[in-house]
């Protein structure tokens, strides 16, 4: 079995290396890329075992609504958000990621 998660991690982090800056994906989204769906809570596992090694994007990994990851992700949500803005995301009012312009799907 940990051979299957790993590798399970090991594809999530093949993918969110792709996802591009000025885009962002979803955790949900990243598990149907990798032909698992309904996995998105294990990409989120995966995500905070990220090895910094890999020096992966994960600040462009968001909730499906646009929201950002909780605080304790990054030390802040702020800390997401202005790395985020500083790739040119926008945000709308309610303070969303607005994921019609900026979802990157394969």
């Amino acid at each position: 079995m940990a051979d299957a998660g790993e590798g399970f991690f090991k594809r999530v982090y093949e993918i969110v290396a792709l996802i591009p800056a000025g885009k962002v994906a979803t955790y949900g989204g990243i598990a149907r890329m990798i032909g698992s769906p309904g996995s998105a809570r294990i990409v989120g596992w995966a995500m905070r075992s990220a090895p910094k090694g890999l020096k992966l994007p994960c600040h462009r990994v968001v909730r499906t609504t646009g929201e950002l990851c909780p605080s304790y992700v990054f030390g802040d949500s702020e800390i997401q958000r202005s790395i985020l803005d500083a790739e040119g995301i926008t945000f709308r009012e309610d303070g969303t990621i607005d994921m019609e312009r900026h979802l990157w799907q394969v």
